[in-house]
């Protein structure tokens, strides 16, 4: 499948204009985004991704429509692991919920590059050097099991009362002793003077941390998409829209984040089999076997792992309120 120059420039055209709309129209600065405004955000970044999905079928094909679509979701199930960890950020850091979208959209705005960056680099090594697939299949399957193996470690250090802390982070640390900080947030800004020097303040810590967990999450995310499709318009614009929802997303879910409890081992869960599925394919492609895995199967078991583990999640909350109203 060859694209275009007009494609990428039309496309890089309609995300400018959309991060415009986003900033300017769809957010007043300083502004607490409600639950029922994130969800209607959400469900147009949804919707949209689904035309942009309609207008690649239309113009690519079907198995490419798939492919985008397979890779939107992987992405989007992923990069719910983002939440979670942009709550504790926010916690850690006493950023004010009437300032956290200015910061994401810093935030995703960086991502937007570096996944590009990483895309790249993904693809060119699978051309350049084929046995790359299983290296990746294999970080990805090493990648869920340890995904589990950290879950079941924090669930014993929740039970001691442990919480975690960002400011006990490495990273973070290693970013006090670079950069002059100050505590001080009574002006919103990522840097403030005081006595001639500046200083940067607790929302551009914030910054560089999100945007070292999306490079952190990439890692996994990436391989993962490179399973489905190693066209760079379709993994790369997938990657996009996925990431473009995620603000929106992450206000709509962050006052029910406890709720999915069981949706972590899922997505340990897909990384095992994507990985899995990756080395397979691989070897069938190399080898000529009849066995592959079909990327409509890919999909239907992603989807189903995700449904099922906010299914049992739901239930789980259930029986815990009904134990907690008869004690």
């Amino acid at each position: 499948m060859i694209i275009s120059s007009a494609f990428w420039i039309g496309f890089l055209i309609l995300i400018v204009v959309l991060l415009a709309l986003d900033m300017f129209v769809f957010h007043k600065k300083g502004e607490i985004v409600n639950v029922k405004k994130a969800l209607w955000l959400s469900l147009f970044w949804i919707s949209l991704a689904l035309l942009f999905n309609l207008f690649v079928y239309v113009i690519f094909g079907k198995e490419p429509a798939l492919e985008f679509f397979t890779a939107y979701v992987i992405e989007k199930s992923l990069s719910i692991d983002n939440l979670f960890v942009f709550i504790l950020i926010f916690s850690s850091f006493k950023i004010h919920p009437r300032y956290q979208h200015d910061v994401l959209f810093w935030g995703i705005l960086g991502a937007l590059i570096f996944r590009a960056i990483f895309i790249f680099a993904g693809i060119a090594l699978i051309e350049r050097f084929a046995w790359v697939m299983y290296l990746f299949g294999a970080f990805l399957v090493f990648t869920g099991i340890k995904m589990v193996v950290d879950l079941i470690k924090e669930k014993e250090k929740n039970q001691t009362g442990d919480e975690k802390d960002m400011n006990k982070n490495r990273f973070v640390k290693f970013l006090r002793k670079v950069f002059p900080m100050t505590d001080d947030m009574s002006v919103h800004r990522f840097f403030k003077r005081i006595d001639g020097r500046l200083y940067a303040t607790p929302f551009f810590l914030a910054l560089l941390v999100i945007e070292m967990t999306d490079l952190v999450f990439a890692v996994d995310s990436i391989p993962a998409v490179l399973a489905v499709s190693t066209n760079m318009f379709i993994v790369y614009t997938s990657n996009i829209f996925a990431i473009l929802g995620l603000r929106s997303l992450y206000f709509a879910l962050r006052g029910v984040m406890d709720y999915f409890y069981y949706l972590k081992y899922a997505l340990s869960a897909i990384l095992i089999f994507i990985g899995t599925k990756m080395t397979l394919n691989h070897y069938a492609h190399e080898h000529d076997a009849s066995f592959y895995i079909a990327t409509t199967t890919s999909l239907l078991v992603i989807l189903v792992l995700i449904v099922v583990s906010i299914f049992a999640s739901v239930v789980r909350s259930k029986q815990l309120e009904k134990e907690i109203k008869e004690n």
